[in-house]
């Protein structure tokens, strides 16, 4: 059986770590250039459609899906090659890396996402907060559903979830109650939304880049201090 740690920090992945506003932007404009605006459109209804059918962002299968209607065009293979080989360590936020090794001085850090089998766990990979985690990687459909399983492979007395969406913090809050302290970087256009930040309660702590936890948190004495403390 594992033994406990005191702290466990979860990080999420996407506009949390790395930006991935500034990945899909790329993606849209290389789909421009490549089949033209009509096609690029077309392709991103796909990708939505599929991500309200599977509750998370599908690439590679909009790409699969977008081929349905285009079963003759060779360029649908260098599409794929562009996602798969995407420089993903470039997008990572500033000091993205730091803050993983900052609190990973106080207890175990593990990347908690959601995706498909192939595409995230590959972005997760090329970035390198796989290694930066030590293969620490947890990746669900819905995260925030998957909490029993989370604290049997990573029991503590104490969890840190950092993620730019009030929603799964706000549901995760719901069910670890005093056990969990939630971080809402506000980063991506997740967290800029006023409707979403109207919506639901404000996080334990509130940063403004991911980078500012290196200053805005510390472990003493078995205690987590937030700034402000």
């Amino acid at each position: 059986m594992t033994t406990p740690s005191e702290i466990v920090f979860l990080f999420d992945c996407d506009n949390t770590l790395l930006d991935n506003d500034r990945v899909q932007f790329d993606l849209q404009t290389h789909l421009e250039q490549e089949f033209g605006a009509e096609n690029r459109t077309r392709y991103w209804e796909i990708f939505e459609q599929l991500r309200t059918e599977l509750g998370y962002a599908d690439y590679l299968g909009a790409l699969q899906r977008y081929r349905l209607c285009a079963m003759t065009d060779p360029r649908l293979l260098q599409m794929s090659a562009f996602l798969m080989d995407y420089p993903f360590a470039e997008r990572l936020y500033p000091e993205a890396l730091d803050v993983v090794a900052h609190l990973g001085k106080w207890g175990p850090t593990v990347i908690l996402s959601d995706g498909d089998v192939v595409f995230q766990p590959r972005k997760i990979q090329r970035s390198g907060l796989w290694d930066a985690v030590c293969g620490r990687v947890l990746i669900y459909i819905h995260k925030e559903k998957m909490l029993d399983d989370l604290q049997q492979r990573y029991p503590a007395r104490q969890y840190v979830m950092v993620d730019d969406k009030l929603r799964i913090l706000a549901a995760m809050k719901n069910v670890m109650k005093e056990r969990l302290t939630t971080v809402f970087p506000r980063q991506g256009h997740y967290a800029r939304d006023p409707d979403v930040i109207a919506t639901y309660p404000a996080a334990d702590l509130t940063v403004e880049r991911v980078c500012d936890l290196i200053r805005a948190m510390d472990y003493r004495e078995g205690r987590l201090v937030l700034s402000g403390e």
